[in-house]
């Protein structure tokens, strides 16, 4: 299977070349896409660098820091495009551009690369998309303070109980995507940014009626570099993920009526 890793990174020079020489490691043939929101720290030029050395690395650079919902259209779109009829094809280093699974992943080395032999194995048996989830049997996280656990742990459960989804952890961003069930939930229509995103694509792709399967992984918090959540993130994912919730039920209640 063609695999294409999506990697978005802002100020993230002091992992960057880590997590990319991992990703290697885990996934020889795949392609990465490391889409850059001009990072400041000159993130995209070490990633450059290493892209030179390697191959099969397509750094994007973007003028913005516009938030992970942006970059994640962004590298869908591209992947899409190229993943049509003709504009699909070969690379100048040989290798395909077209693919059937896109992996998402932070760039921070909280996500472990090993896993997604894994994921893919679980969308080659027929899984559409593939959670790495830290809250089923067997996943966790690691060096997180008691209150950021009780928080993720909390979020995760009222987001799958208000929203009427199958999935313990929507806002995990270590994901593997069939490629058809991707394109058909139409990320470019989304609107949410942070979070909300992923909880975003995860309504859509329940809503359709795709597999979707979680298997565990352990989140290690960063060691280097500085953490992107912010309260305003926190807020704005619960405030849609309630909205969303609201509205889909009194939805409910007017068809019954």
């Amino acid at each position: 299977m063609h695999v294409t890793v999506v990697l978005p990174t802002y100020n993230e020079r002091e992992n960057i070349v880590e997590v990319l020489t991992r990703v290697r490691s885990a996934v020889p043939k795949a392609r990465i896409l490391v889409v850059d929101d001009g990072s400041p720290d000159g993130t995209a030029d070490v990633a450059q660098r290493l892209a030179d050395e390697m191959g099969m690395i397509d750094v994007v650079r973007r003028s913005s820091k516009d938030g992970l919902g942006s970059a994640y259209r962004f590298a869908f779109g591209r992947i899409f495009t190229r993943s049509t009829g003709s504009d699909a094809g070969s690379s100048d280093d040989g290798s395909a551009d077209e693919a059937d699974v896109v992996v998402t992943m932070d760039s921070d080395l909280s996500h472990d690369p090993l896993v997604i032999p894994s994921m893919i194995g679980a969308i080659s048996a027929g899984a559409d998309t593939v959670i790495g989830s830290r809250y089923v049997a067997g996943g966790g996280t690691e060096n997180w303070p008691i209150h950021r656990r009780l928080l993720s742990r909390w979020g995760n459960r009222y987001t799958g109980w208000i929203l009427s989804v199958p999935v313990r952890d929507c806002t995990s961003g270590f994901r593997a995507y069939r490629l058809g069930a991707l394109r058909s939930i139409r990320p470019e229509t989304t609107s949410a940014e942070g979070y909300a995103f992923l909880t975003e694509l995860v309504v859509r792709l329940s809503r359709q009626g795709y597999r979707i399967e979680e298997i565990p992984i352990l989140f290690i918090d960063r060691t280097a570099g500085n953490s992107k959540m912010s309260g305003q993130i926190i807020v704005e994912s619960m405030t849609l993920v309630t909205r969303w919730g609201v509205s889909q039920r009194l939805g409910r209640h007017r068809s019954d009526s």
